[in-house]
């Protein structure tokens, strides 16, 4: 009876299919999305044809649209209504088009076009939003209790980090569609993939992952119901202004926001610069490359679990200081490994660097997204007004922020130290510049991502006092 009676106060409880349901949603969007984040700018220089500083500027560009995109779908997702519901009917409306130009991206029809490279890009990111927004918005729609809510992100975390395993074994799967050279080294034929010649092989491999992404986005659309929404009365009032006077009065927000943006350019410039890092610089085969890839993924199946156990035994802050901090130190040992001669070829010092890098990235980064719904709840508490949509439309506008300066820097650096994609064999100052874009510049944003959240203020506890607080108040109404 009591938990009825806390249920009925929206601190709802999930059934392991439905966590499991919502995390199929964040699976869908790697496998479209980060494939598009990891691998678009390799597939650019390499096979399509641009020139790195032509395709940075390409993804300024389209982070440019994001920014006046993302607020004006916050808004028209907290207003609307529409039958299949307020959050999860965007699954499908969105999730349609976004994988049919994903899709497109990695088509080489018009290799080396400009304009169809940003007509697809632009219309990808734009659908991206779409989905992402809302997707967003239905974690915060599903329960308030915050035990439940920190266990849904670990388990969203875990099936993201699925899709991401299968988005870093793109150099195998590609290996299989791609044409076969001759390694003057080994005398055998080895699959190509960064050249011009593997095109329909990245065309075949991107269809396979954006149609399995648009399944498992059906699956979260029968499995999510949103049950914590805003009252029609109050939704009809949201404008898109309401975004930045939220942005202005809810410092947790703010804080939040600025971590997003650090994390995520971390996160870009780190991933965009692997694929060059074991091409170039260890010169490491497809195989090699997804085996070193997979160790940026692996450990999320071993710590995401954990995660509840760990914040509850130290906090939330100690754990965000102990893996952010994980993370500079194996960013520290790849790059001793690298710049010492005697180790450069050692492979498996790599990966025991590598490991221990993504130990750190992936626990921090993950946990972040739970702390969007204590945000949420916070703006509730302090204006009345339960603005999801346009919460997850900000946080959407700093992490393509970051996005952006991912695309943008390793652009940037590669045509700075003069990367030449047609040369096997890169010069001394392109290696290093590759370095600094896997090691150098990941370690200091992530030491800036540890200044930031050290200004957040929500406590468990206090996050639990605000949701009480708030339920008072609906049962007064």
């Amino acid at each position: 009876m009591a938990n009825t009676a806390s249920e009925s106060k929206g601190f709802y409880k999930l059934s392991w299919l439905q966590r499991i349901g919502f995390g199929a949603g964040d699976m869908a969007q790697n496998l479209i999305y980060q494939t598009i984040s990891i691998w678009l700018l390799f597939f650019y220089t390499n096979v399509y044809g641009l020139k790195p500083g032509a395709a940075a500027l390409m993804f300024l560009i389209v982070r440019l649209v994001d920014v006046l995109w993302d607020p004006v779908v916050g808004t028209i997702v907290d207003k609307g209504n529409p039958k299949w519901g307020k959050y999860r009917s965007w699954l499908i409306l969105g999730g349609i088009p976004l994988a049919g130009l994903a899709i497109l991206c990695f088509w080489n029809g018009f290799s080396g076009s400009l304009i169809y490279a940003y007509i697809t890009y632009v219309g990808m990111s734009m659908c991206y939003t779409l989905v992402n927004v809302p997707y967003g918005a239905l974690n915060a729609s599903l329960t308030r209790d915050t035990n439940e809510i920190t266990i849904l992100t670990s388990t969203r975390m875990f099936m993201a980090n699925l899709g991401a395993l299968c988005v870093k074994s793109l150099p195998l799967i590609i290996a299989i569609f791609a044409p076969k050279a001759l390694d003057p080294a080994t005398g055998k034929y080895v699959a190509v993939y960064n050249t011009p010649e593997s095109a329909s092989a990245w065309f075949i491999t991107m269809t396979i992952f954006a149609l399995a992404g648009l399944a498992l986005l059906f699956f979260c659309f029968f499995q999510c119901k949103e049950k914590v929404v805003m009252d029609q009365k109050e939704a009809a009032n949201v404008k898109v202004s309401d975004l930045w006077m939220e942005f202005g009065r809810n410092k947790p927000l703010r804080v939040l926001a600025f971590f997003f943006i650090t994390a995520f350019a971390m996160m870009s410039v780190s991933n965009a610069a692997d694929s060059y890092f074991m091409t170039f610089n260890v010169g490491a085969t497809p195989l090699l490359t997804t085996l070193f890839m997979w160790l940026g993924t692996i450990p999320a199946f071993i710590f995401m679990p954990l995660v509840p156990g760990i914040k509850r035994k130290i906090g939330k802050k100690n754990m965000f200081y102990l893996f952010l901090g994980v993370a500079v130190l194996g960013m520290a040992m790849m790059y001793t490994f690298v710049s010492i001669p005697a180790l450069k070829g050692n492979f498996t010092l790599l990966c025991i660097a590598q490991f221990i890098k993504s130990t750190g990235i992936i626990t921090a980064t993950g946990y972040m997204w739970a702390l969007v719904p204590e945000v949420i709840a916070f703006g509730e508490y302090t204006t009345g007004k339960r603005i999801a949509g346009i919460v997850n439309a900000l946080t959407g506008i700093f992490f393509k922020a970051g996005m952006a300066l991912g695309g943008v820097v390793p652009g940037a650096v590669l045509a700075w130290v003069g990367f030449n994609a047609e040369a096997a064999k890169q010069t001394p100052l392109a290696e290093q510049g590759i370095l600094w874009l896997v090691c150098v510049i990941p370690a200091i944003l992530l030491l800036l991502a540890m200044f930031i959240i050290s200004k957040y203020e929500l406590t468990d506890e206090k996050m639990d006092e605000i949701n009480i607080e708030i339920e008072k108040r609906a049962l007064k109404d």
